[in-house]
């Protein structure tokens, strides 16, 4: 006789998943916008802000939930 196996449950729950879901749909336009916003009025805090959100970008891209 087989033994009933449950479906895979993943570590985060479904809430935090869809906030997941959903910053990682807009992480790419926030990333353009803060590009040309850094092109134009080039600041420190600018500069910092790109390379964290071009890091989330990447991150998200390869490491997909």
């Amino acid at each position: 006789m087989k033994r009933y196996r449950r479906p895979y449950n993943f570590a985060t729950p479904h809430w935090m998943r869809n906030i997941q879901n959903v910053l990682r749909d807009c992480i790419i336009p926030l990333t353009i916008f803060q590009a040309i916003r850094t092109l134009l009025l080039p600041t420190f805090f600018d500069f910092i802000l790109l390379v964290v959100f071009i890091y989330l970008t990447v991150r998200s891209h390869y490491n997909p939930l």
